[in-house]
Order: structure tokens, then C-alpha cells, then sequence
């Protein structure tokens, strides 16, 4: 008998997905650094993308430690990718909070949708 491993696609959307994901940890990094004063700073910019990241881990991941129906994992996406668009906010970049919402939610209903189809 073969032992034959099957690789998953990764598609177009996969793609979108694990950079805005990408996206989002990097941009809550820079809000914690940049916007908040001295001792703060130094601890909002390490937790809030640890926050995030473990979040995904536990329930986002494709190997979640924490299994969570379709809906629990949009709540907990949309609670990570519309603090990182608020973090973009606050930074003064509204025109690429903006675009990183829209992404955010158009991959979001897409991935949903395929997920409640499977």
C-alpha cells in the first residue's frame, strides 16, 4: 500500500485571506507602538497581535484547537479584522481602513459561503 498525501488547493482567496490575516497582526503591532505613550506602548504593541493571533490559532486556524461552527468563526473573524481596520483608523489611514473592511468582509462571505456549502 502507498502512503499518498493529498495537498490541499490554495486558491486565489487563500491568498487574499492569509494577507489580510497578515495584514491585520502587523497594523495592530504598529497601533500599539505608534499610539499609545511610553510604558503603554511597549505592552499594547506586543499583546494586541498576540490577542489576535491567538485567537486565530484557537479558533481560525485550519488546524483550531477549538472547533467553533461557521458563524463563531465569522464573530471572531470580524472582531480581528475590524480591529485592525479601527487600528488603521486611528493611525490616520481611513482610505486603507476602508479598503481593508471591504476586503475583509467580501473574503469573509465568500470563505462562509464555501464553508457552509462543504
Amino acid at each position: 500500500m502507498q502512503n499518498q498525501r493529498t495537498t490541499p488547493a490554495i486558491g486565489v482567496l487563500a491568498i487574499i485571506r492569509f494577507v489580510l490575516e497578515i495584514t491585520a497582526f502587523v497594523v495592530l503591532a504598529v497601533w500599539g507602538f505608534v499610539t499609545w505613550p511610553f510604558p503603554w506602548n511597549i505592552l499594547v504593541g506586543v499583546l494586541a497581535p498576540v490577542l489576535a493571533i491567538v485567537l486565530w490559532a484557537l479558533f481560525l486556524s485550519p488546524k483550531a484547537v477549538l472547533r467553533v461552527d461557521p458563524f463563531g468563526k465569522a464573530l471572531i473573524e470580524m472582531l480581528i479584522m475590524f480591529s485592525a481596520a479601527f487600528a488603521f483608523l486611528q493611525l490616520g489611514l481611513w482610505p486603507v481602513a476602508i479598503v481593508f473592511a471591504v476586503l475583509a468582509v467580501v473574503t469573509g462571505v465568500l470563505n462562509g459561503r464555501k464553508e457552509l456549502s462543504a
